[in-house]
């Protein structure tokens, strides 16, 4: 019988989650939709990341990122939520910590609210429906 030593590693690689001390990055998902986080925590455990935390609301978001900083590296931050919208729970991270890096995720349409957000300091951001690669590649550009 053939083992995985027997065949060549042809599409080895490192996983896109971790840094390059082999740390998995920690994510806080923050999303109302439990589909939308269900999706964004496999993606991003796929490859590697430690999704830490989720929240359903803004105001749930603030809350966790606050009691686990500084152990959180990325936050995606959906941009409709009930009690308080993404826009505001990411002014409220970025009051806390300046250096925070937040994702928004947003629905199709909402440009005008993305670019508000990009101006107060998101580093990115993703459209639904999600898309895997996509998803990848923004959340790994914040760590390059």
């Amino acid at each position: 019988m053939k083992t995985t030593s027997d065949f060549p590693s042809l599409n080895e690689r490192d996983p896109e989650g971790m840094s390059s001390d082999g740390k998995a990055y920690r994510v806080l998902v923050v999303d109302d939709s439990m589909f939308v986080t269900k999706q964004i925590n496999q993606i991003l455990t796929s490859e590697g990341f430690d999704v830490i935390a989720t929240a359903a609301d803004g105001e749930e978001g603030v809350e966790k990122y606050k009691e686990l900083y500084p152990n959180v590296d990325l936050v995606t931050m959906d941009i409709t939520m009930p009690k308080m919208d993404g826009i505001t729970a990411l002014e409220k991270i970025i009051e806390f910590d300046k250096d925070a890096k937040v994702i928004m995720v947003s629905a199709l349409g909402k440009q005008d609210l993305v670019k508000k957000s990009l101006m107060v300091g998101a580093k990115n951001y993703i459209v639904k429906p999600l898309n895997r690669s996509q998803v990848l590649e923004r959340v790994v550009s914040v760590f390059k």
